[in-house]
């Protein structure tokens, strides 16, 4: 059976090298850590996990807890988590909370027991009490594409306790909502509706102030009753469609893609068709949305670098955190990553009409 010493040798590289690519070591540069990865892959080199975990207080893994595993942005999520993880060394375990509080916490219990090296978590609503804290005492806790309400519930005394603050992983969509609104504008749209996420929930409250704060600037009213406020499900998708056409909208934004689904489903059954009867704009780029019969237009997130900025952030908490006090918190001064998102243009909308030249 090959030894450490083999794959040094086959690899071209030092013992200690190959001692830092599978201790997860940021340091290794990748055209190295692949070369041993593919040695010891070759030579079955299979490293020993429990001297390894004695030896360096780290176990190579790193949680990960999503909001609904059904939802394909968190199913796509989830695997770009994983093969970034992969490519530095690390397993993922996977909890799925279903968007239900007690499961989120009962996961974060149980990874804490397992001693993982680092947890990224997509919260939901409603959070446990001190969910906050424990994140924020843990080496390498990083929020992924959602952040933690604010103040948390029962957590406004943690402000003066030393600890840094959370990271958190998100995509911007501000500015692709902006366009998508002036879009609308130009388009001849007068009446938009919004059927939004969950406002409990941080990507579903910035959605729906992105969308409100862009039809003002577009001359578009948002009243009340063109808003339904759903929870990232398809019934509610479903639901808020029916109850916004009773408003008679001439467009739709629909924050999230399985509230889509059912939005969709809805206007189907009422036989009505986009964007003839009314334009429909989503958001999230999951695959059903370019299969449609008119396909449709989107605010598109960078899903995997998502994923794959998550697990660098994380990995570079450890780096910080020594590992012979894998309980001492990181330092707050690290950058946070924070990506964009675009709008992509199809057919669910009518065509962009260019404003007229003023006649001289």
């Amino acid at each position: 059976m090959a030894d450490i010493r083999d794959v040094a040798l086959d690899a071209g590289v030092s013992i200690a090298t190959v001692s830092r690519v599978f201790s997860g070591s940021a340091v290794v540069a990748s055209a190295t850590r692949e070369a041993v990865l593919a040695s010891a892959e070759r030579l079955q080199y299979r490293a020993d996990a429990g001297a390894r975990s004695l030896r360096t207080r780290r176990t190579m893994t790193i949680g990960l807890i999503v909001g609904d595993i059904l939802n394909p942005f968190f199913t796509e999520l989830a695997r770009a988590v994983e093969e970034e993880a992969r490519r530095h060394g690390y397993l993922v375990i996977i909890g799925n909370s279903a968007e239900d509080p007690q499961a989120q916490q009962d996961y974060l219990t149980n990874l804490l027991e397992r001693r993982v090296d680092a947890i990224i978590l997509s919260p939901t609503r409603d959070p446990a009490p001190g969910l906050a804290q424990t994140l924020r005492s843990h080496p390498a806790a990083i929020l992924l594409d959602r952040r933690l309400p604010d103040p948390v519930p029962s957590d406004e005394e943690l402000a003066d306790d030393g600890l840094p603050e959370l990271r958190c992983v998100s995509v911007d969509g501000t500015d692709a909502i902006d366009e998508l609104a002036a879009d609308l504008a130009l388009s001849g749209y007068r009446r938009p509706a919004i059927i939004s996420g969950p406002t409990a929930i941080s990507t579903g409250r910035e959605r729906l102030d992105a969308f409100a704060a862009a039809c003002r600037r577009h001359g578009l009213e948002l009243p009340p009753e063109r808003i339904f406020e759903g929870d990232f499900q398809a019934d509610s998708g479903r639901r808020g469609m029916a109850a916004l056409l009773a408003h008679r909208p001439d467009c739709v934004f629909i924050a999230d893609n399985l509230m889509a689904l059912g939005a969709l489903d809805e206007l189907r059954e009422r036989g009505l068709r986009y964007p003839d009867d009314l334009g429909v704009a989503v958001y999230d780029d999951v695959p059903w949305v370019r299969h449609t019969a008119s396909p449709m237009t989107v605010i598109s997130q960078p899903v995997a670098e998502l994923g794959r900025q998550a697990v660098r952030a994380a990995l570079r908490r450890l780096e910080v955190a020594p590992p012979h006090q894998p309980d001492v918190p990181p330092s707050s001064d690290l950058p946070e990553p924070q990506l964009h998102a675009t709008l992509v243009r199809r057919s669910s909308l009518n065509p962009v009409h260019a404003p007229k030249e003023v006649e001289k």
